[in-house]
């Protein structure tokens, strides 16, 4: 039996569509045993709840447990999944926000790059680190799947400071994936890619239909002036640099100098840029919130299969959010990797996913030891890298600016030592194209200041 450990188990509904991916397939459905963990015994009280009526819908069995204890949860797991937000919506994501804004530095998701990307990987690393100390100690041999941004600092990080096992997981390659094969009108599971780079600009090096390229189908959306309106930043990059990227336009337009400049709001406005883009789906999240657990822990509420899904209640419209209720309600397979991993290392049955692992002889021209995301090869061996090889020159150099923040923001994170942090912000490509040395030396101040006991290590 498989035990698998939640580790921010209160992310509520992103632990539902993990727990329902797992026991969706029927070689674990009867033999796996979750248990959740959270700091929010409220949250974690919910989430124990969603587990049992997931179980339920699907008619299955697994062991349950709810622990308010890290080290009590994590003794002799075979999987640790991490969810976990240090410092949450407030106070600290507002902080990274607000504090530079004084400064007019704008910014749209702040959680991968950037000012916001350096203070939250510095508060984020040492957390994780503890957790993986945890598992030295209590399950050596564990898989810890990793899937809190800043992903590249995070995962680079672990694999510095310690021997546990770890893969960084995102869902942005197979989501731009889906994404694509809709834009240009062929199903997604006749699209043959591959992909590779750094978490959140990693390219599609190869987008094929039956041995077809597909760039030039991708070229007729924006010759035909079909580019969704959310999505004008990533075409603009695949016009100028060749390749389609991974990650979103909202996230993507921070990583770059040239999509957010105060003097400029045309540019905001022609590229749709959605400042404060975090902030927004934070309030909105935590709007519905209480609304979802009241409906979670009614005792005659149930979710409901994919084949069922129609039946899910809705006020009997079929608007966007509608259709969001219904898929909350619903427990149908997602996107994400996590499952699939235990899945192929538990039954031996070869999957490929994208990871998030060390530079080892993987991809020639960016850093050895940073942390990129490959094709990797899982079955009952664990989890395979394979190798890229080189990427073209013009998206590696692209990266090099994201890697040299990431690679400063581990140092200062690993070592305390807080000039490590200005570099970092000084090198950021977005933040030197809005503020000047002196600038960026202040905001680093106040913003680990903001900060206070998140960064004990610099505010001693």
């Amino acid at each position: 039996m498989a035990k698998v450990v939640f580790i921010g188990a209160g992310s509520t509904v992103f632990a539902k569509n993990l727990m329902g991916d797992i026991l969706s397939y029927p070689e674990m459905a009867g033999d796996a045993h979750f248990v959740l963990h959270d700091i929010d015994p409220e949250r974690l009280r919910t989430s124990e709840v969603v587990a049992h009526k997931i179980a339920d819908a699907l008619g299955v069995s697994p062991v349950i447990e709810a622990k308010l204890d890290r080290r009590e949860a994590l003794a002799d797991a075979d999987y640790a999944i991490s969810m976990i937000q240090v410092g949450g919506y407030k106070p600290s994501t507002v902080v990274d926000f607000e504090v530079p804004k004084k400064y007019g530095l704008r910014q749209t998701i702040a959680d991968t790059l950037g000012i916001g990307g350096i203070m939250r990987g510095l508060r984020t690393i040492p957390v994780l680190l503890d957790m993986c100390h945890d598992m030295e100690d209590l399950c050596p041999d564990v898989t810890f799947l990793q899937y809190v941004n800043p992903m590249a600092m995070n995962c680079w990080a672990i694999s510095r400071a310690s021997s546990i096992k770890t893969v960084g997981l995102c869902h942005s390659v197979q989501g731009t994936a889906h994404q694509l094969a809709h834009d240009i009108g062929v199903p997604y599971e006749e699209i043959d890619y591959v992909c590779g780079g750094i978490n959140h600009m990693a390219f599609y090096l190869k987008f094929e239909h039956k041995g077809q390229d597909l760039y030039p189908a991708i070229r007729r959306v924006i010759e035909e002036g079909r580019i969704p309106d959310w999505n004008i930043v990533r075409y603009k990059i695949f016009e100028k640099f060749g390749y389609f990227v991974t990650e979103s336009s909202e996230h993507f337009a921070e990583y770059t100098p040239w999509f957010i400049k105060r003097d400029r709001p045309d540019l905001v406005e022609a590229f749709n840029v959605p400042l404060d883009e975090y902030i927004t789906r934070c309030e909105r999240q935590i709007a519905g919130w209480h609304m979802l657990r009241d409906k979670f822990e009614d005792e005659n509420f149930r979710f409901f299969t994919e084949d069922d899904a129609d039946h899910a209640p809705t006020d009997g419209s079929d608007d966007d959010e509608a259709r969001a209720i219904r898929r909350l309600l619903t427990v149908k397979r997602s996107l994400e990797y996590g499952s699939q991993i235990i899945h192929s290392m538990e039954t031996g049955k070869p999957q490929v996913i994208y990871g998030n692992v060390p530079n080892h002889g993987l991809i020639d021209n960016l850093p050895q030891g940073c942390c990129v995301e490959v094709p990797c090869l899982v079955d009952a061996n664990g989890i395979q890298p394979t190798r890229v090889g080189t990427l073209p020159p013009q998206l590696a150099a692209m990266m090099q600016t994201n890697i040299n923040v990431q690679s400063l923001t581990v140092e200062a994170a690993l070592t305390g030592n807080r000039d490590y942090v200005y570099h970092a912000a000084y090198l950021d490509p977005h933040t030197a194209a809005e503020l000047d040395l002196d600038q960026i030396t202040n905001l680093v101040d106040d913003l680990i200041e903001a900060h206070g006991a998140y960064l004990p290590q610099f505010n001693g």
